[in-house]
């Protein structure tokens, strides 16, 4: 298993290849479809946006309230597919790595090639035990979303897998 640090370096991302095991260790931002596309009308408008984009990661993923004595609830991966329309974009203004389960369209591999980023799988049906890998997570930005809220993760050793580079 190789270790990374996120944010991802460029050159970091650039030496993983396709089934490449990873542990994920540094923050990372939760952001499902809602979210993207709020990221997506402030980059078009020019607004800043909650969280630096470059070298970010950012996880599929809204994890269930915490339970007492826990950082954070069940946070498994949701369906990449679902974020494909908005992830373009968001990869040409600096986002590295992403987070989730399933494929990309043909479009978003694309996109991930040329922008030199890296999309990671997670094991799906696993959320409790990948929320034992969150040592901070805090809402950021759209809490009106309630779950599919930015949060910021910090997380230490979080399994995932190279899909697409």
């Amino acid at each position: 298993m190789e270790r990374i640090s996120l944010p991802l370096a460029r050159a970091r991302a650039a030496s993983l290849s396709a089934g490449d095991r990873c542990l994920l260790s540094g923050v990372v931002y939760t952001a499902r479809d809602a979210a993207h596309k709020r990221l997506v009308v402030m980059l078009d408008a020019g607004e800043a946006l909650p969280f630096p984009l470059e070298g970010a990661c950012i996880y599929y993923a809204g994890p269930t309230p915490a339970p007492p004595g826990r950082v954070i609830g069940a946070i498994g991966p949701t369906t990449s597919g679902r974020m494909d329309v908005y992830t373009p974009r968001l990869l040409s203004a600096g986002l590295l790595a992403m987070i989730g389960k399933g494929e990309r369209s043909n479009a978003v591999v694309s996109a991930i090639k040329q922008a030199g980023a890296v999309y990671f799988g997670a094991l799906g049906g696993a959320g409790a035990l990948l929320s034992s890998c969150v040592r901070e997570a805090q809402v950021i930005a759209f809490p009106d979303l309630g779950t599919e809220a930015i949060h910021r993760l910090v997380v230490e050793d979080f399994p995932v897998t190279v899909i697409n580079k």
